[in-house]
């Protein structure tokens, strides 16, 4: 912004200056011309070492300049323009020189990009920058999980992704990348895991976030209840009156024996502490198992059955 030749019109020593950022910028966008600065420095690029790598005559190689050195890259000075171009996808940073409004990405900038408060005859002053970029709305996706996964430590899970990104010179390709997801005990539905900025890339947007909302899947013979695990037990009018014994398999595979030894009456639950989920905060304490029961009355007695159970109950 500072030796830009709008702002220095005419002036050697802003030329000069902006010749060296052309050049630095040439550098670092180049990676073949990067690496031999990285390792040899600009006396590397002008010839001093051969790059590694490099193409003689007759190999088709076009970064290489004859007369400058035996194996000197050729600089290619960049336009200022051109440059600009590249970084914000418009040409002129100045408000009154060149296009005087930024150009405009269908809705991507919702402002001037920049603001130019040079002082008069290039004095100066500096450059307000009004930047207002737009991001994307967050990409949200439910991962659907099971009861089991969710109440037990596992190891994280990698889920792969696609997207379109922008390569040194612009271009936009398709790439994949696994995003590692962490399921912690005792997360409830709902629970969102974010990773910032890792939908597709574009000019002067701002990528969007990628959400995955924890989703519960259906289980045959538990269901959720906050912290608790609620199992419904079907048992007959005979073991409502005289006890029962519940058989059950946990999430994490143990078997539990639960005698029942009072009389079930309808609408009963039976609490058994530390049986349920595992508590987000401290997945080591857990909630309830409550047991309900479905008590399965017959549809019709007879009369014997119907005399017994009078002179059983005493009524």
């Amino acid at each position: 912004m500072k030796w830009h030749p709008d702002k220095n019109p005419k002036t050697r020593k802003a030329e000069a200056k902006f010749k060296q950022i052309s050049e630095a910028y040439d550098v670092l966008s180049d990676s073949q011309k990067k690496a031999v600065y990285d390792q040899y420095g600009e006396e590397g690029l002008k010839g001093g070492v051969p790059p590694p790598g490099a193409g003689g005559p007759g190999t088709g190689s076009t970064y290489f300049s004859p007369g400058e050195g035996p194996a000197a890259f050729r600089f290619n000075t960049r336009n200022a323009d051109d440059i600009f171009a590249e970084f914000f996808g418009f040409s002129s940073p100045f408000g009154g020189a060149g296009m005087g409004r930024a150009s405009r990405f269908g809705n991507t900038f919702t402002d001037d990009i920049f603001a130019s408060s040079f002082g008069e005859g290039g004095g100066g002053g500096g450059v307000s920058m009004h930047q207002s970029v737009r991001k994307e709305a967050p990409i949200q996706q439910n991962l659907s999980c099971s009861l089991e996964r969710i109440s037990t430590r596992v190891p994280p899970k990698g889920m792969k992704i696609s997207k379109k990104v922008a390569d040194a010179s612009g271009k936009r390709m398709q790439v994949e990348e696994i995003l590692t997801i962490n399921i912690k005990p005792g997360w409830k539905k709902g629970t969102k895991i974010t990773f910032q900025e890792k939908g597709n890339e574009q000019p002067g947007v701002i990528p969007a976030d990628l959400v995955f909302i924890v989703d519960e899947k259906p289980h045959r013979v538990f269901s959720r209840d906050g912290n608790d695990l609620i199992v419904t037990q079907k048992i007959s009018l005979a073991e409502a009156l005289t006890g029962s014994t519940v058989h059950l398999t946990t999430l994490d595979g143990r078997s539990l024996t639960i005698p029942i030894n009072n009389v079930i009456q309808p609408n009963t639950e039976h609490v058994v502490p530390g049986e349920g989920m595992p508590l987000p905060k401290d997945p080591s304490k857990k909630g309830n198992l409550r047991i309900k029961f479905d008590i399965k009355f017959p549809v019709r007695l007879t009369a014997t059955q119907k005399s017994g159970i009078k002179e059983l109950l005493g009524s």
